[in-house]
C-alpha cells in the first residue's frame, strides 16, 4: 500500500511540475457543464416563494450591514480623535466583516448580493434575470434606509451634525478623483465575487480551497483603508443612498450620483473582465 502511494506521488509530480501556475491546468480531469445563462424575463419567479424569501434576505441583510456599519462611524466621528476610537482601520473592518458574516449568511438564499452593483454586474453576466434583479436592487435600498433609519432615532442630534454616514467626495480632491476611486473599488469588489464564486473555477481549481465570502469581505476591508479619505467610500449605491436619504442635507447630493455612476460602471468592467479574460482560459472535460 505505501509503495503504491509513493508511485503516485512520484505520477502526480512528473505530470504537474511546479512550474505550472495555479488555477490554469493543473487540474483538468474533472467533468465540467457549463450552466446555461439566466433568461431576461421569468415571469415565473413572480409566482415563487423563493423568489420572495431571497428579496426579503436581501432587505434584511443591507438593513443590518447598515445598522452596523453606519453606527461604526458615527462612533467614530463622535470621538475626540481616532486614538480614542476604532479609527478608520476599525470602520474599515466593520463594513468588511459585515459583508463576511452577511454574505455567508445569505448566500444560500439570495446568493448574498447586499448591493445593487454586485446584483448588476451578475445581472450582465446572465446570472440572474432582469425580474430579479430588479426587485433584489429595490430590497437592498428599502434595507439600507431602514437601517440608516434606526441608527439616526438613535441619535438624532449628533447623526445630523456629524454627517450621517453619508458619502461626500472629500476637500482636496475633485468630482472625478471620487469618481475614480468608486470605479476602482467597486471592480475589486465585484471582480472578487466573481472568481470566488465561479463554479468553474472550482471545478478547474478545486486543489485551492476558499471559503467564498471571506475573499469578498476582505475586498470590501481593503477597498475601505484606500478610499475612505476620498469618498468615504461607496461601492455600494444603496448603503449610499440610504445615508443620503436619512442625513437629507444638500452636501449628501451634490456628488450623489458619483455613487451610482461609479460603482455601475466598475461593475460592468469587473463582468467584462472576467468573462472575456479569466473564463476564456482552457477548461479541458474527462472525456
Amino acid at each position: 500500500m505505501a509503495e503504491n502511494k509513493e508511485e503516485d506521488v512520484k505520477l502526480g509530480a512528473n505530470k504537474y511540475r511546479e512550474t505550472q501556475p495555479l488555477g490554469t491546468a493543473a487540474q483538468t480531469d474533472k467533468d465540467y457543464k457549463e450552466p446555461p445563462p439566466a433568461p431576461l424575463f421569468e415571469p415565473g419567479e413572480l409566482s415563487s416563494w423563493s423568489f420572495y424569501r431571497a428579496g426579503i434576505a436581501e432587505f434584511m441583510a443591507t438593513f443590518l450591514f447598515l445598522y452596523i456599519t453606519i453606527l461604526t462611524v458615527m462612533g467614530l466621528k463622535r470621538s475626540d480623535s481616532l486614538c480614542s476610537s476604532v479609527g478608520i482601520q476599525g470602520v474599515a473592518w466593520a463594513f468588511g466583516g459585515m459583508i463576511f458574516a452577511l454574505v455567508y449568511c445569505t448566500a444560500g438564499i439570495s446568493g448574498g448580493h447586499i448591493n445593487p452593483a454586485v446584483t448588476f454586474g451578475l445581472f450582465l453576466a446572465r446570472k440572474l434575470s432582469l425580474t430579479r434583479a430588479l426587485f433584489y436592487m429595490v430590497m437592498q435600498c428599502l434595507g439600507a434606509i431602514c437601517g440608516a433609519g434606526v441608527v439616526k432615532g438613535f441619535m438624532v442630534g449628533p447623526y445630523q451634525r456629524l454627517g450621517g454616514g453619508a458619502n461626500v467626495v472629500q476637500p482636496g480632491y475633485t468630482k472625478g478623483d471620487g469618481l475614480g476611486a468608486e470605479i476602482v473599488g467597486t471592480f475589486v469588489l465585484v471582480y472578487t465575487v466573481f472568481s470566488a464564486t465561479d463554479a468553474k473555477r472550482n471545478a478547474r481549481d478545486s486543489h485551492v480551497p476558499i471559503l467564498a465570502p471571506l475573499p469578498i469581505g476582505f475586498a470590501v476591508f481593503l477597498v475601505h483603508l484606500a478610499t475612505i479619505p476620498i469618498t468615504g467610500t461607496g461601492i455600494n449605491p444603496a448603503r449610499s443612498l440610504g445615508a443620503a436619504i436619512i442625513f437629507n442635507q444638500d452636501r449628501a447630493w451634490d456628488d450623489h450620483w458619483i455613487f451610482w455612476v461609479g460603482p455601475f460602471i466598475g461593475a460592468a468592467l469587473a463582468a467584462v473582465y472576467h468573462q472575456i479574460i479569466i473564463r476564456a482560459i482552457p477548461f479541458k472535460s474527462k472525456s
